[in-house]
């Protein structure tokens, strides 16, 4: 088998994996969503540590993806995260895939098809530099710290914050595998263990970011890392790592294509995921009960209940003493 191939198949399993953790995750954040101390709480929940394997067994896999292929090639495969995602979490849910889901899944895989074509390359050679790994990541905990700045609410900007994280980790996580492996120097020398703790606090901190981003649902977060994620990543590759697409011109334009039809792919299966969960705006409650339901047991609960027992009309008590007076 070849390194490509090799690396598309390790992607494949790392993205089922990935799929299979960020279901648990948003299940596990829908039922901690409105208590505090949620660090404590995930600590001593089975789900999330079940959750913890799954990333850790998938990042893995994405590790040994690295050491065979290119970024600009691995990291896109992770879209397919959101596409195993799709019919996991439908499963989950006692439902079946609804025809925008496979429309959505459909593009996204002709897209990533398309990228394919473009980014296949020779095993990765090329590694940071002990300051472009700490510039790297210092700049992207800026970032991160931007995006999720106290106040801000859990959604998009965390998941943005989580996909640069993960992306920027896969990228020194390549410079860790390839410089580990090259027989010139020693296995653990500063440079790798350097760079291995900034992979480590970034694939935290990426996990925590996601965590909290799925509070407000599956589709669109998991959506917004899917893309920021290798739009990261990718970046690093070409601009330091001297990753390029093959082809030329015509493949420029090529990946440009795949990329915007992915894109549009994701977006439809985010539209789903809403049409799915019923997100829109808010319905006025009813103003009467609910056919079948039993009557309050307060008026508290009636208020609460959205509608108001009805109440007998009393009479005017000196209306009835007069009319009680005899003539």
């Amino acid at each position: 088998m070849s390194a490509t191939l090799l690396a598309v198949a390790l992607s494949l399993v790392s993205a089922v994996a990935y799929a299979a953790a960020a279901v648990a995750q948003e299940r596990l954040a829908a039922r901690m969503a409105d208590g505090g101390g949620q660090v404590l709480r995930l600590l001593g929940s089975g789900a999330w540590w079940s959750a913890v394997g799954l990333n850790a067994a998938a990042a893995l896999l994405h590790v040994a993806a690295l050491k065979f292929g290119p970024l600009t090639l691995v990291q896109p495969l992770g879209a397919l995260t959101l596409v195993a995602a799709v019919p996991l979490g439908a499963r989950l849910a006692g439902r079946r895939v609804t025809g925008l889901e496979w429309r959505g899944t459909g593009l996204t895989l002709i897209g990533l098809g398309a990228l394919l074509l473009t980014a296949s390359g020779p095993e990765p050679d090329d590694t940071l530099s002990l300051p472009e790994a700490v510039t790297v990541a210092a700049l992207t905990m800026a970032v991160i710290g931007l995006l999720s700045r106290p106040g801000t609410r859990p959604g998009l900007r965390h998941a943005t914050a989580s996909g640069f994280a993960s992306g920027v980790a896969s990228a020194l996580t390549q410079t860790v595998t390839v410089a580990a492996t090259d027989r010139s120097g020693p296995v653990l020398s500063g440079h790798v263990v350097v760079v291995a703790l900034l992979v480590a606090a970034l694939a935290v901190g990426g996990l925590l970011l996601s965590q909290t981003a799925y509070r407000g649902g599956l589709g669109a977060p998991l959506a917004v890392v899917t893309l920021a994620n290798p739009l990261a990543a990718s970046a690093i590759g070409v601009a330091l790592l001297g990753e390029r697409l093959r082809g030329g011109a015509g493949g420029v334009l090529l990946a440009v294509a795949g990329a915007l039809i992915a894109s549009y792919g994701v977006v439809v299966l985010t539209r789903s995921s809403q049409q799915v969960t019923g997100e829109g705006p808010a319905q006025a409650p009813p103003l009467g009960p609910a056919p079948g339901a039993e009557p309050p047991a307060s008026v508290l609960d009636a208020v609460e209940g959205g509608y108001l027992p009805s109440i007998p009309v009393q009479p005017d008590p000196a209306a009835a003493a007069l009319r009680a007076t005899p003539h």
